[in-house]
């Protein structure tokens, strides 16, 4: 039915707009569905207490899906309805983590995008930008930057929608060659 991919920055918004987006398709939709994919791992005390932070802010009724690496899969395994995936971001270092290498990870995310293209319902996918800051000082930190890049690129590529999230507000994203009609 729809993507639409939320990007920004680390506490600019965009779970609290995926979740209100939720709500929203919740009151709106008769006998509505909504599946929450969350992609982080429990790996340390602080990430306990901000998942358990996030689970509380979420209707209880929703569907929850723990996914680490099969993102394809468990989006493939959704209601319909509205899936709202949180997030990319970690979704990628995890693969990451699991030893993909680039070509790996570009496979998994074009199997990804399309399961979510295919989904019967409508898909929220938030992921963070994690390039507008300074080159990072380490092959592997630089190397994660680039790759995360490269996946939000594909998702956007297919979305029917992105946002761009600063400070809980929003500008769409559009293809830079409407901008520049006429210039090349």
């Amino acid at each position: 039915m729809s993507l639409t991919l939320l990007v920004g920055g680390a506490r600019s918004g965009k779970s609290t707009l995926a979740v209100e987006i939720g709500r929203r398709f919740e009151k709106n939709h008769d006998d509505a569905t909504v599946t929450f994919i969350a992609t982080a791992p429990r790996s340390d005390d602080d990430m306990d207490r901000r998942i358990d932070q996030h689970q509380a802010e979420r209707p209880s009724n929703w569907a929850t899906v723990e996914e680490q690496i099969d993102l394809a899969n468990a989006i493939g395994r959704s209601a319909p309805g509205l899936v709202i995936v949180d997030c990319l971001t970690l979704w990628t270092s995890n693969l990451m983590w699991a030893d993909l290498d680039e070509v790996a990870v570009h496979e998994r995310t074009t199997s990804t995008v399309r399961a979510t293209v295919d989904h019967p319902g409508d898909v929220v996918v938030v992921t963070n930008e994690v390039g507008l800051g300074i080159v990072p000082d380490n092959e592997m930190a630089r190397s994660y930057r680039d790759l995360h890049g490269q996946v939000n690129q594909q998702f956007v590529a297919s979305a029917d929608r992105s946002l761009y999230l600063v400070a809980g507000r929003a500008t769409p994203l559009v293809d830079p060659w409407t901008l520049l009609d006429g210039l090349a």
